[in-house]
């Protein structure tokens, strides 16, 4: 072993520390170095352990939470044109209720010799999970890029909508409208999207209406990014006395304006609703949905040629990129009860659709 070591080492011009990291997967090894002592195994003949064999150039992972949700499949088909175009075909892998987990998932990738994984809305945006499994794919040599989501512990490039700017966009429209009981429908605390779209809705609401911490806290309901999760968390909120509703997506969005049909309150006259994302076909619920759109076709790309940066062996800065929303004024915003009537001219930033 101490031979080939050595043998391996002299032919890679790297120490043989180096070379036994690479064989052992250990981090902290740049990619340029880990492709020449894995030339150099070539060039020897010695056969490559089973996790470093040659990958193929053409395949590349997507790891999607489920695409129930139209925002998932609007990003999985940017994310594979932009690769069918670079000459890399896409694997499309998703998680289902009870069925293969993330590290399932990322594992037969791996197994299947993709060339990198680009991970969207996964783990790494639930604060609650152990970030070490984004390590232990570093070790293996695997690049990735996460969206969706961001974690200080991993090492890696991240792809973001700016969130904290979306509430900033969707408050400021409502108030504008005359709306001062603003209610925010969202998910789970413990996931980085919604800490930051609770924080951007603190500080406009705090600064656009005078209120204090315990004020705004009032106004925030959790629950899960469904139609049925958007309807329970938009009741409740109808029920604080909120006059307009802003939903952390599209589908909670449309159980919001069902919940407020079932309480006999017309949307917009009697209760404003915001979506989030822009779905495909969103345009087109009655009454059409002012939401926030995700630049999707930009975060798309850009996760795109981040990674094949980082295939390529000149990774990007290990940072969040990122993307500013826009707000996207339709039919389901209107002033608010008692208001006089005002216009809806769409605020900086956003754009009036039909």
């Amino acid at each position: 072993m101490t031979a080939r070591l050595a043998d391996i080492a002299t032919q890679a011009g790297v120490s043989e520390a180096t070379v036994s990291r690479v064989l052992n997967g250990k981090p902290g090894v740049a990619a340029a170095t880990r492709e020449s002592v894995l030339a150099a195994l070539d060039v020897l003949g010695y056969e490559r352990p089973v996790r470093l064999r040659r990958r193929s150039a053409g395949l590349v992972g997507l790891i999607t939470p489920e695409l129930e949700n139209p925002i998932f499949p609007a990003l999985a088909q940017v994310i594979g044109q932009a690769l069918t175009r670079q000459g890399y075909t896409p694997v499309l892998a998703t998680q289902t209720p009870g069925g293969s987990t993330e590290d399932e998932l990322t594992e037969m990738l791996v197994d299947r010799g993709v060339s990198g994984i680009i991970f969207v809305s996964g783990l790494h945006a639930d604060t609650s999970a152990d970030m070490q499994r984004y390590e232990q794919l570093r070790a293996q040599g695997v690049p990735f890029v996460l969206v969706n989501g961001f974690s200080p512990k991993v090492q890696a490039p991240f792809i973001s909508p700016d969130d904290r700017a979306a509430m900033r966009l969707a408050v400021t429209h409502l108030v504008s409208l005359g709306h001062t009981r603003i209610g925010l429908a969202v998910g789970p605390k413990r996931f980085v999207p919604v800490l930051r779209k609770i924080e951007g809705f603190h500080t406009t609401m705090r600064e656009q209406l005078n209120l204090t911490a315990d004020e705004v806290e009032e106004l925030i309901q959790h629950s899960l990014y469904t139609l049925e999760g958007g309807q329970a968390a938009a009741s409740a909120l109808m029920e604080r006395g909120c006059t307009a509703v802003v939903c952390a997506s599209d589908m909670m969005a449309l159980g919001a304006i069902r919940a407020a049909r079932r309480l006999s309150r017309e949307v917009p006259r009697e209760v404003s609703v915001v979506g989030y994302d822009d779905s495909p076909l969103i345009a087109f619920t009655d009454p059409p949905l002012t939401t926030i759109r995700q630049p999707v076709t930009a975060m798309g790309q850009a996760a795109v040629r981040t990674l094949l940066e980082e295939i390529g062996g000149t990774p990007a800065p290990h940072s969040e990129f990122v993307f500013m929303p826009e707000l996207v004024v339709r039919g389901s915003t209107a002033a608010g009860p008692g208001t006089a009537a005002t216009s809806q001219a769409a605020p900086p930033g956003s754009h009036a659709r039909p």
